[in-house]
């Protein structure tokens, strides 16, 4: 099938400045402010400020696959949760989330997370628990 144009406008034939003001006004890139082929900047330039801001200034490498990112919940908050466990119950077990050394562990406890800070490991140790890193048993 014949893939048909449409007609080019005839309307600035024959003029010298085909619709850009003065012929000053359309000489190589300078026409575009500065950023090559890429036309008018300022729309694109206020959609990043506003919305994509963590887009800009990027450079260099960039790694495909991004380091796992923990949740942080701290040994105040496990030791409050060690509360309302049943009395044979000691141990708790916390996928997806880091240790922090924040508060003060009561009883002792058996604490799997996946990743804990060094301090919070001494402090459940020194409580009479046990700290073990899931994926690493």
């Amino acid at each position: 099938m014949v893939v048909r144009k449409q007609k080019r406008s005839r309307k600035y034939f024959g003029t010298r400045r085909w619709g850009v003001g003065n012929i000053k006004n359309a000489r190589g890139a300078g026409d575009r402010g500065g950023v090559g082929r890429a036309g008018a900047r300022k729309h694109n330039f206020t959609y990043m400020t506003s919305k994509a801001r963590e887009e800009m200034h990027r450079r260099g490498f960039h790694p495909w696959r991004q380091s796992t990112k923990y949740n942080e919940i701290t040994l105040g908050k496990i030791s409050s949760m060690a509360e309302s466990l049943k009395e044979g119950d000691s141990t708790i077990e916390l996928k997806g989330y880091k240790v922090l050394s924040n508060g003060v562990l009561t009883k002792p406890l058996k604490i799997s997370a996946s990743g804990f800070s060094k301090s919070a490991e001494e402090k459940i140790k020194s409580a009479g628990g046990e700290a073990l890193v899931i994926g690493k048993q």
